[in-house]
């Protein structure tokens, strides 16, 4: 005896709407988390090449030929931070990436000849702070992204 007397092709008839209804928020998501990654992956290349011109711009000015070792007054401190956040030795409206500040740059000397430019960003996914929890806290998705680059004086 069969459990329907409905033929075999009906009783299938909206499963797959229930299929696609149950794994569409997880490709949602999965999306979303793809473009977010696409996403941090820009900032940080953007980070990275600001921190690689601002360290090549210190590196060029910082050598004291006179003592021969490598000094970094605060103007070319100043101008190495605003070239490392803004894109120029010189302030402007638009940074980098979105939320950089000066603070968030450290110019400083490794040894005698060699000068280092860090930048430490705190990036923030457009999704929020933190992924809710179905059971306990909520999940941290802040990221500090870090560029650190050494360069010998020139």
């Amino acid at each position: 005896m069969h459990g329907s007397s409905l033929p075999p092709g009906r009783r299938q008839k909206g499963v797959a709407m229930v299929e696609f209804t149950i794994v569409l928020p997880l490709l949602l998501f999965l999306l979303l988390a793809i473009g977010e990654f696409g996403r941090m992956l820009y900032h940080y290349n953007n980070l990275l090449q600001a921190n690689r011109d601002a360290v090549r711009y210190v590196a060029g000015k910082a050598w004291n030929g006179n003592l021969g070792r490598v000094e970094i007054d605060p103007v070319l401190e100043a101008r190495t931070k605003n070239l490392a956040v803004y894109g120029t030795p010189v302030p402007q409206s638009r940074t980098v990436v979105p939320g950089l500040t000066t603070a968030d740059v450290q110019v400083s000397t490794v040894g005698t000849e060699h000068v280092q430019v860090r930048v430490a960003y705190a990036f923030r996914p457009v999704v929020g702070s933190a992924l809710p929890a179905l059971l306990g806290n909520a999940i941290p998705i802040n990221l500090t992204l870090v560029a650190t680059t050494v360069m010998r004086g020139l």
